[in-house]
């Protein structure tokens, strides 16, 4: 039970430091296009130079936590879970082949992956926040409820919503490939 809410925490930290990322980067993307960006072009430069590696380190922990949380916490994944999960473990890979053979063209069919992946674990932090919304989940009485959560942290992080965090990193990241010259 400490392993579970020492890795809870941890995740939870890094789902916070994600989201100030994501908010940071669409600042700097208003800033951009109000000509506002001179002093932050180091910090751009340097995020898009480091883009797959970061990438790498996004999707691997964001598999590695949803295996902990399944395996180890013995967490039983819903439907909606399960569909986050198919989105994601394969860009870990993927990304791996990526940074050794320096191909930033993965871009073209890793952002669809994390779209949708973004959109599945959107929706389940919803239904999460709004039980009352319609789900199919668990609605048969097979598997865990996509409308329960095992944690709430800091007033609003879930699994879903480190989903969704992981999911909007990836998003950017590859965007800023596709925006590279």
């Amino acid at each position: 039970m400490a392993l579970t809410s020492s890795v809870t925490t941890f995740l939870s930290v890094l789902t916070v430091i994600g989201d100030a990322v994501i908010v940071l980067t669409i600042l700097l993307f208003i800033l951009k296009k109000f000509g506002v960006n001179k002093p932050f072009d180091k910090l751009i430069s340097f995020a898009r130079k480091n883009a797959l590696w970061m990438a790498f380190v996004v999707a691997t922990t964001a598999t590695l936590g949803s295996l902990f949380y399944s395996e180890i916490a013995q967490y039983n994944p819903c439907k909606l879970c399960w569909m986050q999960r198919i989105f994601m473990y394969p860009q870990s890979i993927v990304l791996l082949i990526a940074m050794l053979r320096k191909d930033k063209d993965i871009k073209v069919y890793m952002l669809p992956l994390s779209i949708i992946g973004l959109l599945f674990s959107g929706y389940h932090y919803l239904l999460q926040i709004n039980p009352n919304l319609p789900s199919t989940c668990g609605i048969t009485g097979a598997g865990a409820s996509c409308s329960a959560s095992f944690f709430m942290n800091f007033g609003y992080i879930t699994i879903p919503m480190m989903a969704f965090t992981a999911f909007g990193l990836l998003t950017i990241g590859y965007l800023s490939l596709r925006n590279k010259k």
